[in-house]
């Protein structure tokens, strides 16, 4: 294959519409803007959000509180799940989670919870782990690795 013979796949591509190039095109005159108003001008239309004079929604919804744009948001699992779907000695990651359907999404990391009872020893990886998670595992013989 040489430079020359690329091309772009079928379909993925169209031609440009050509805008006000006379009648015969069927565009031509107004160039498919209509007569005149406000959409028709060269700097046509409006910015995003305006009503027309209304009072937009974005202004019309009470704000309320405080929104921490930087906060860790993690897929949280209870050792008791843990417990229920995997064997004696697994490795326990966030791709094993999300395999067997206890996490759907992995957002800034896996945060595992000490809600309910610990048997099994597992190697636990995640980002976070409660005290309690923690003091469970590891009564359990098992390992929980910061990551």
């Amino acid at each position: 294959m040489k430079l020359h013979e690329l091309s772009p796949a079928a379909g993925s591509t169209h031609v440009a519409k050509r805008i006000g190039r006379g009648h015969g095109s069927g565009n031509g005159k107004t160039a498919g803007k209509g007569h005149k108003g406000q959409k028709a001008r060269s700097g046509g239309g409006v910015r995003p959000g305006f009503e027309g004079g209304q009072m937009p929604l974005q202004r019309r919804v009470p704000k309320r509180g405080f929104v921490n744009i930087f906060a860790t948001n993690y897929a949280i699992v209870n050792i008791g799940d843990l417990e229920a779907k995997f064997e004696n000695g697994a490795v326990i990651d966030a791709e094993a989670l999300k395999a067997c359907g206890l996490v759907k999404k992995v957002c800034d990391g896996v945060k595992v919870l000490g809600n309910g009872e610990l048997t099994k020893n597992f190697t636990v990886k995640a980002a976070a782990f409660s005290a309690s998670a923690k003091e469970k595992i590891e009564k359990a013989h098992g390992n929980a690795e910061v990551i």
